[in-house]
């Protein structure tokens, strides 16, 4: 059995994380910490654990983490990993990191986040799917929400070196925002209501320009633009694509075809996604559509942000650092409707 840790586990992704290990036949959850809420029941904060899960956060240090666990989850906010994963690498720890502080190279940091970096080392970015030496890896940088739909919606175009530019709209639940309440997640503020934000400064561009740029170093014209909708989970992510040579459906789904044919979480589809039919799953699906009057494919994804957007990704990425099938404790389908 794998001893599995859960650093900041009052939140969002740490509860995803524990509800989805509990139909993980090699994960025995050993630790789930949190300072403020230490001695106190995990079930009395992620109240659909009750009666699955008898834990009690506790206030653990990284040296105690080392001794028992094989596996650190750090679900903490960003700019605090930096100072926790120092004290954790070294042994047979292996960690998983599902904040921003290692996704991206040091001077990229600085300039998505605003500050230097505490602790600059590479880390591999853990999109399973564009990265398979995460096998090979005892370090991993969870990938951010919207870059995982994203990136997966325009890698084969990329790597086919098809793109002049790429613009990214994506829409988000209201969980993409964390545990904390904020302006933008209040029900007032969001029923019947979609919102627009950070037009064209979201740091986020910094991973989808990293990923991408990996496939096609000359592509550097990519946009994006987040939406919030009034949804509690899940990403849909619309690229406009403008490829340099006009392209059939057809020319397309080959290449996604190819891409993805060994890849059991990401769905090509002949129609469109839809939230509803990846939620509380690890699937990303895709559709897509060439427009015919013009350079441009028009690609879509859908992914769940706590799952395939977070945790679900994590544990995708642990099953291969352990050698185990990284389908296993994650091959569910979607609840839906």
């Amino acid at each position: 059995m794998i001893n599995a840790g859960i650093i900041g586990a009052s939140g969002y992704t740490g509860g995803e994380l524990m509800r989805l290990f509990l139909n993980h036949p090699e994960v025995n959850i050993v630790a789930a910490t949190s300072r403020k809420l230490a001695g106190k029941p995990v079930s009395g904060t992620h109240r659909h654990l009750k009666g699955f899960l008898d834990l009690k956060f506790q206030d653990l240090g990284p040296g105690e983490a080392r001794e028992s666990c094989d596996v650190a989850f750090l679900a903490v906010p960003h700019g605090a990993a930096m100072d926790i994963v120092p004290e954790l690498l070294g042994g047979d720890l292996k960690v998983i990191d599902l904040s921003a502080d290692y996704r991206l190279k040091p001077d990229a940091f600085k300039e998505a986040y605003g500050f230097e970096h505490r602790d600059p080392r590479d880390a591999v970015y853990g999109l399973v799917e564009l990265h398979p030496e995460v096998a090979e890896q005892s370090f991993i940088a969870n990938p951010g929400c919207y870059p995982t739909g994203a990136s997966l919606a325009a890698a084969p175009l990329a790597k086919a070196g098809m793109i002049s530019s790429v613009i990214f709209d994506s829409k988000s639940g209201v969980t993409g925002a964390g545990i904390a309440p904020t302006e933008t997640s209040h029900y007032p503020n969001m029923a019947e209501n979609v919102q627009a934000y950070k037009l064209t400064t979201h740091r986020h561009v910094a991973e989808f320009t990293q990923e991408l740029n990996r496939l096609d170093n000359s592509l550097t014209n990519i946009s994006f633009t987040p939406h919030v909708v009034p949804a509690i989970r899940g990403i849909l992510t619309t690229a406009h694509v403008f490829t340099k040579d006009k392209m059939s459906t057809d020319d397309v789904r080959t290449l996604y075809e190819d891409m993805y044919r060994n890849k059991p979480f990401v769905r090509v589809l002949d129609g469109l996604p839809s939230l509803g039919s990846v939620r509380g799953s690890n699937f990303c699906d895709i559709g897509f559509e060439a427009d015919k009057r013009n350079n441009r494919v028009v690609v879509v994804s859908a992914i769940d942000n706590l799952v395939k957007g977070a945790s679900g990704q994590a544990i995708q990425n642990m099953n291969l650092m352990f050698g185990l099938d990284e389908k296993l404790g994650l091959w569910n389908a979607a609840a839906a409707p």
